[in-house]
């Protein structure tokens, strides 16, 4: 597995520690690692050891897959005793900001999709974080214009935006849960008194991101027991988590929004030293949870649903998936270089739309309609014609009753993020996908969680040439996501609940999952392992160590840019049939399934 090191190194608090590109920190870990670490039970390990045969793990009543096994086996738990997917998701959130909390936390954001088992209907809830009132479109940029360097930028106050994961956990139990609220987090109570056995995955990222961790003393302090860094299988307590915990099961959101913790949270991203940021008491008091309507797009007699604006996900992979409904693609197959080209320049044709005309809808007039109208994919279809790459890719022109007169943004999104995937009892479906942005956020801690650098998901630009980015920062906007939470509908009802954390590679992560079930007839836990091709820019990613090199220079030879890296993807995914129900979780990670 290759991993890029930047050759310096850190000494501090009497350890030595390899300072980690970004890119190694976020996307590189143990292929099947955790078993030894985090496995606490016999289902645990039956789970485990059909991830790693390659077999999907059968369940009948009810099924969960999320990214530690830990985390899954609090939601397990929760199902068992009858509760809903919307009383599992809070357990399984509560855990994963104690074990994985690179990835996700009450610091973040959230989008949800559901499907109500009663009523048939799909609801999304959008927890995205917001911009603070006293933001300004100048909030990336120094004092001549120019746009700031990523991390001088992302680690500090600068870069956090108010959190909406916990408001989005109470707005979902409130509609449809069945359990009392408080006994949600009682596992992860637990296990941040009791301690937790540090995981591959979470020893490798505190290795790789050592010297910004440092940066602040209360995540120094944590990450760094004793002064150095924590090793797998180590007990690491978060007895700050634990009562962070007790007050939000005892009193709900409100000390997180108007309370103490609020005060707390403000202060500490104001007086973050050398990178502060404009947050104020007011900015979380006044945050609220939006629900929005869903996009679905066709695709060979089904219906993909999901997050719209401010997610690009929905958006783009309606797009990706329509601009291929013209070709044969179960006639090719995953091994074609023909598929894959047409994948990859689909999903280029898609990004081109995304970096236009996608922003937060409050703000921005988006051409939800327009983007995914069969008639307008099947125009830009016959792009794709030919059998070489497309030289130049530029947006098109969907349909749309406003004017527009927007320049092209660009923001970085790196791959950490996380995903939840559930069927309940009840017949409910959820599929959510929940982020604090960059591996560890900003790096500021609070009361022992991490807080988000989702703000960075802005354009750093808010102009092009007098032009206006629509995704550029705003007072109260919410930045542009690549999240695709995404639940499949066929004949009214669920066959296929999927997502992926991965930064901007979430879309064609989730999209190529959706191909290789409905297009592949792969079964979930092979549609999640399938090997990873991406193209968003004209670069044609592929994945090292699996990609054949005959694919590979198939693509070459037909005009793109190839270049191997690890693509970490997390995919979480659940297909329902008259078989039962059936759970992939990505070998690439420590996820698992559970069910009965």
């Amino acid at each position: 597995m290759r991993v890029i090191v930047v050759g310096i190194w850190l000494v501090l608090a009497g350890f030595a520690a390899p300072i980690a590109a970004q890119e190694a920190t976020d996307t590189v870990a143990p292929e099947g690692a955790g078993a030894g670490a985090i496995a606490t039970s016999a289902a645990v390990a039956d789970a485990l050891a059909a991830k790693d045969a390659g077999r999907p793990v059968e369940a009948r009543d009810w099924m969960i897959v999320a990214a530690n096994p830990l985390a899954v086996e609090a939601g397990a738990r929760v199902l068992e005793r009858g509760g809903t997917a919307a009383d599992a998701m809070v357990a399984v959130q509560a855990v994963l900001g104690l074990v994985e909390p690179q990835s996700s936390g009450l610091g973040g954001g959230a989008f949800l999709v559901w499907y109500d088992g009663a009523s048939g209907e799909i609801t999304t809830l959008d927890g995205r974080e917001t911009a603070p009132l006293a933001a300004t479109p100048r909030l990336f940029q120094d004092d001549t214009g120019a746009p700031l360097e990523f991390f001088d930028a992302v680690v500090g106050g600068r870069s956090v935006g108010v959190p909406g994961t916990l408001a989005l956990l109470k707005a979902a139990h409130e509609r449809w849960g069945r359990a009392g609220w408080s006994g949600l987090f009682d596992d992860a109570i637990r296990l941040a008194d009791d301690g937790f056995a540090v995981s591959p995955r979470l020893a490798l990222a505190v290795a790789g991101d050592a010297a910004r961790l440092a940066r602040f003393p209360d995540t120094r302090a944590y990450f760094f027991p004793g002064g150095r860094l924590p090793e797998v299988g180590q007990t690491l307590r978060n007895p700050a988590y634990a009562d962070t915990l007790r007050i939000l099961a005892q009193e709900g959101p409100a000390p997180f929004y108007t309370g103490q913790i609020a005060a707390d949270i403000a202060d500490r991203v104001r007086s973050a030293p050398g990178n502060p940021g404009v947050m104020a008491p007011i900015d979380l008091a006044i945050y609220r949870v939006r629900e929005r309507p869903a996009v679905c797009a066709p695709y060979r007699g089904h219906e993909v649903c999901g997050m719209g604006p401010p997610s690009s996900g929905a958006l783009a992979v309606g797009q990706i998936l329509g601009l291929l409904a013209p070709y044969d693609l179960a006639a090719l197959g995953p091994d074609s270089a023909e598929a894959w080209r047409l994948i990859g320049d689909a999903s280029r044709l898609a990004f081109a739309d995304r970096g236009r005309y996608v922003a937060d809808s409050d703000f921005v007039p988006v051409p939800v309609k327009g983007l995914i109208d069969p008639a307008y994919l099947a125009g830009r279809a016959e792009l794709l014609k030919g059998d070489t790459a497309l030289p130049e890719v530029a947006p098109g022109q969907p349909e749309f009753d406003h004017a527009l007169n927007l320049a092209d943004g660009g923001a970085l999104e790196f791959p950490s993020t996380s995903h939840i995937s559930i069927v309940d009892g009840f017949g409910n479906a959820l599929s959510m996908t929940t982020t604090i942005e960059n591996g560890f956020g900003s790096r500021l801690m609070v009361r022992g969680f991490l807080l988000n650098n989702e703000l960075t998901d802005f354009s750093f630009r808010s102009h092009v040439d007098g032009v206006p980015v629509a995704n550029r920062v705003e007072p109260g906007k919410r930045p542009r996501s690549s999240m695709a939470p995404s639940i499949v509908i066929k004949n009214g009802r669920p066959v296929l609940i999927v997502g992926s954390p991965g930064g901007s590679r979430i879309i064609g992560y989730v999209a190529r999952t959706i191909i290789a079930h409905i297009d592949w007839g792969m079964d979930v836990q092979q549609a999640v392992a399938l090997p990873h091709l991406v193209n968003r820019f004209g670069t044609y990613d592929v994945e090292s160590g699996r990609v054949g090199v005959g694919l590979a220079g198939a693509l070459a030879g037909m005009g793109f840019e190839v270049e191997r890296r690890v693509l970490n993807s997390g995919l979480h995914a659940i297909s329902l049939g008259a078989g039962g129900l059936r759970g992939g979780a990505d070998p690439r990670r420590e996820g698992v399934a559970l069910g009965r």
